[in-house]
């Protein structure tokens, strides 16, 4: 996981560029999502991490976007209610 606290927009840019990360995540709320989801654009930076993959976010405890993620946060939400 990768604070954007952490790294200038240069280095965030490269890593994007070269698909060293692939998800983008709200450490407060711990919802991860697409880069270019419009929820995700919004957050403050502070609250912004990024993760290498889907698997890294879930693995982190982090939860689907409902916006930019739909049918994962309905499976995720879906086995939520059956616990």
């Amino acid at each position: 996981m990768i604070q954007h606290s952490q790294v200038t927009d240069i280095e965030l840019r490269s890593k994007i560029h070269h698909q060293e990360i692939h998800i983008g995540g709200n450490k407060r709320l711990r919802i991860y999502g697409l880069l270019s989801c419009l929820s995700g654009k919004r957050m403050k930076r502070e609250n912004r991490v990024f993760f290498t993959s889907e698997e890294e976010a879930i693995q982190n405890e982090y939860r689907p976007c409902g916006h930019c993620m739909k049918e994962k946060y309905k499976a995720w939400k879906d086995q939520q209610n059956t616990q």
